[in-house]
């Protein structure tokens, strides 16, 4: 493929390069243009050609700065879009999705929600209604079926389950005083069934209800799949920060058991008090790769707490490569609009980065928690994020923990809900 443009700028560049897989070339040399035996994209003020994809340039991706912009949604071809422009298409693909992809309106001053996040409801994929869709996805499929482009993408779908624990154990390894002053309040509280439970899971008469590592090897086998797992490694417990403490021999050891399965499938999950101290995410990372004995190059934030660009520098600090974060942690639904992955372009330096980002669009918490889903719905919730992005060819990620999915009773329809999904779709 090749795009005529005036003016390659880095976002240009960027964009370009992102949704064609890098298998495209640019000229500002009309004639080269005029003569080229491929795909053509011309995007420039003034069509060229009877043979190419025209799109009208609006200014985003030839301003440097961060401004707002005026974003007004119209339909085309039964999709959402914006930026009209006067070309082939009714608006800027280029610049919509440089827009989404790179979270622009996240830069710009907006509300927190109650964790001090960027609050999903003033996103624009939001308040018009195509949060659930990968629209960036959907809009670049569209295109390059009207306009016979054959040769834009080489992907196909995937599906990459990943876990967050945040939680390793529910009662054993936290020490006996603990343990005992739990089962005293349970009985206080009436609770007598989980006082019970606490009791044979201290005598080794039953199994630790979160310890459902051994169920998970068993599906990720049966169906082939290779899962990423991030651990919570907060040396301080408090706050959000409730795991297990990472100098316990149990925690290293269960550590042990996912490297030797999964090897380079580990990752950090950099802990609330991390949010704010980059020496704390040092020691974190340092701590997980002492476990390992090997480098840590995944993360996915806690609780998804993230802010721009402020969270990607430090990772790149930290030499992290890839971050799984790209969601919300309040509810499901496509962040960046897109469903591969991709590299973040820091939007203040202008400049494509190498730490690749793995948009998630479906976390089992945000559904119960937060959606107030019962599992059933968040089963047909499940069944159509699948759906949708088979259709694109896109990457599915999903996020589950493992106290989601225990055989204590208020959770057994999620566990089953989750066997279900896999055995429905990848038997």
């Amino acid at each position: 493929m090749i795009v005529y443009t005036e003016n390659t700028t880095p976002r240009l560049q960027y964009i370009v390069q992102t949704l064609f897989n890098n298998h495209v070339s640019f000229t500002n040399s009309k004639e080269s243009f005029i003569q080229s035996s491929q795909n053509k994209i011309n995007y420039s003020a003034n069509k060229i050609t009877n043979n190419e994809l025209w799109i009208k340039p609006h200014h985003l991706l030839f301003e440097n700065d961060i401004q707002e912009q005026e974003i007004i949604i119209f339909d085309w071809k039964g999709f959402p879009v914006f930026f009209k422009t006067e070309g082939d298409i009714p608006f800027d693909f280029f610049a919509a999705s440089f827009y989404l992809l790179t979270r622009y309106e996240e830069y710009l001053p907006h509300q927190k929600d109650m964790y001090g996040r960027y609050a999903h409801e003033n996103s624009i994929a939001f308040k018009n209604n195509f949060l659930h869709l990968p629209l960036i996805n959907l809009w670049l499929q569209k295109i390059c079926t009207l306009f016979s482009i054959t040769e834009y993408s080489d992907t196909k779908f995937s599906y990459q389950p990943t876990y967050d624990i945040d939680i390793a154990y529910s009662i054993k390894h936290h020490g006996l005083l603990h343990n005992i002053a739990t089962i005293i309040k349970s009985f206080l509280q009436g609770k007598i069934n989980i006082a019970q439970e606490k009791i044979l899971v201290l005598t080794n008469q039953k199994k630790d209800p979160f310890d459902v590592y051994d169920f998970l090897d068993a599906l990720h086998q049966q169906y082939n799949l290779h899962p990423v797992y991030f651990f919570l490694l907060a040396k301080d417990r408090k706050g959000y920060d409730k795991n297990l403490s990472p100098s316990s021999n149990a925690m290293k050891q269960l550590i042990f058991h996912h490297v030797s399965k999964y090897a380079n499938h580990i990752g950090i999950h950099p802990s609330w008090q991390s949010g704010n101290n980059n020496n704390l995410l040092q020691q974190e990372i340092q701590t997980l790769q002492n476990i390992t004995q090997q480098h840590i190059l995944l993360s996915r934030q806690h609780y998804i707490r993230m802010s721009f660009p402020s969270t990607y520098r430090n990772l790149i600090q930290q030499n992290i490569k890839h971050d799984f974060s790209m969601g919300y942690g309040s509810i499901n639904g496509f962040r960046a609009s897109y469903t591969l992955p991709f590299l973040w372009f820091d939007i203040e330096k202008n400049k494509t980065t190498e730490l690749t980002i793995h948009p998630f669009c479906y976390m089992e918490a945000n559904s119960f928690f937060e959606q107030k889903f019962s599992a059933l719905q968040a089963a047909e919730e499940l069944q159509n994020y699948f759906s949708v992005v088979k259709k694109v060819n896109g990457k599915l990620i999903t996020i589950f923990h493992n106290h989601f999915i225990t055989t204590q009773p208020e959770w057994a329809k999620w566990r089953k809900m989750y066997n279900d999904f896999l055995q429905q779709n990848f038997l």
